[in-house]
């Protein structure tokens, strides 16, 4: 399936976002997406989602 080229564009960003944020947790034990929504809170959870789809968004293309 073809997707317009700023989805794409979103997508990589947020699976950027996503890569450094478990380098953060690796490195310093720091979950930020955990900091900045609460951990386990819906909004965490949608981020971690949207991180997920995106990643196999890119992996498919």
């Amino acid at each position: 399936m073809k997707f317009p080229s700023f989805v794409y564009t979103i997508a990589y960003i947020l699976v950027m976002c996503g890569a450094l944020n478990w380098g953060l947790v690796g490195l310093l034990g720091i979950d930020l997406v955990a900091r900045l929504f609460g951990g386990g809170s819906l909004g965490a959870k949608i981020v971690y989602i949207l991180i997920g789809v995106s990643a196999v968004l890119l992996l498919l293309k």
